[in-house]
């Protein structure tokens, strides 16, 4: 948790309009904060190695950000502008975060510039240093509406895409998976809105962490429109879902990691067949990306997917140090290479 009794008083850089359609933030006001950056750049994946093609993925670049304020960290979930200059996010220690991307001649990252932070507001306009009640893991964009969902105390909070960082919601969305069904910590995890492409264009998807029925597979749903309704994703121990965003063809990269003192921490994504999708469905996919310490990995967390003037297809990956002097706050981009022909 964030101590710094000023942080209460931070609000979100200018306007997540910015997120949707400029190209940069906006003027800030008077009572904005932004966090002092240090950024090393990572410019290969594999420890020791110039690859660059792992899997269906090109690495492009990298970050591993640092800060002297307390306020950098716990990135649980990343969201780009349409033009990949400006992002958003949420920490779960019930923040939000902004920045923009410096980028290279050949787009790569090499900095971050006016990053900040602002509280996550409730229904009362209050913000909270109670983790269970501000567990914010998973966070979508739709139209003018940016979507967070929160384990522990489970929900899907609606926030106008305006100005979220000042807002208190406007509304829930119902989580359709039973609430007795959401295990404590391993809830709703990753959020994400269907790209046109997919036969849910439009629609809502949630998956949980580690919320398992009775065969041991993971509860998900289809939370708005017509096709609404629990499904499930298979599960391969010992992986389990941190974050998740569509394709443009419609189908869905599930982020997963896993954890254990004897084999350390490692990170795959699997791609989910999108037009599966829907009540009552078992759905899996194929590992189209799998690491371990052995690249540039840690507490990965947030996954984004994005698109250039070109067509090209992107990943960005962020890291949850859990506020750790042991683990470090990444930022990983890849190129998608798995629709190239």
């Amino acid at each position: 948790m964030i101590r710094s009794r000023t942080m209460a008083r931070l609000s979100i850089i200018g306007s997540a309009l910015m997120f949707l359609t400029a190209s940069a933030v906006l003027p800030l006001r008077a009572d904005d904060e932004i966090l002092p950056i240090n950024s090393r750049l990572i410019s290969h994946f594999k420890v020791g190695s110039d690859q660059t093609r792992f899997g269906a993925f090109e690495f492009v670049g990298g970050l591993e950000l640092s800060s002297p304020s307390a306020a950098l960290g716990a990135m649980s979930a990343i969201r780009l502008s349409a033009d990949r200059q400006s992002f958003l996010g949420v920490m779960d220690t019930g923040f939000w975060y902004a920045g923009r991307f410096e980028r290279g001649p050949d787009g790569q990252l090499i900095g971050i510039a006016d990053f900040s932070v602002s509280p996550i507001l409730d229904a009362e306009g209050e913000s909270s240093k109670q983790k269970w009640r501000v567990d914010a893991e998973g966070m979508a964009v739709r139209g003018d509406e940016v979507l967070v969902s929160f384990e522990r105390r489970s929900r899907v909070d609606v926030y106008p895409a305006k100005a979220p960082g000042r807002s208190i919601p406007l509304g829930s969305l119902p989580v359709q998976i039973p609430l007795e069904e959401l295990r404590n910590n391993r809830g709703l995890e990753a959020i994400m809105v269907a790209p046109s492409a997919s036969p849910l264009s439009g629609e809502v998807v949630a998956v949980s962490e580690k919320s398992l029925n009775a065969s041991g597979d993971i509860y998900a749903a289809v939370l708005t429109g017509p096709s609404k309704g629990v499904f499930f994703v298979k599960r391969h121990a010992p992986y389990d879902v941190t974050d998740g965003d569509f394709l443009p063809n419609g189908d869905l990269l599930l982020l997963e990691r896993r954890f254990s003192i004897a084999e350390g921490i490692g990170m795959r994504i699997r791609r989910i067949d999108g037009s599966r999708l829907g009540p009552g469905n078992l759905v899996d996919g194929e590992v189209v990306l799998e690491a371990d310490f052995g690249e540039q990995i840690d507490n990965m967390e947030g996954l984004d997917v994005s698109t250039d003037d070109a067509g090209q297809t992107f990943v960005t990956l962020v890291s949850d140090d859990n506020h750790s002097i042991l683990q470090r706050n990444l930022m990983l981009e890849f190129r998608y290479l798995g629709d190239a022909k």
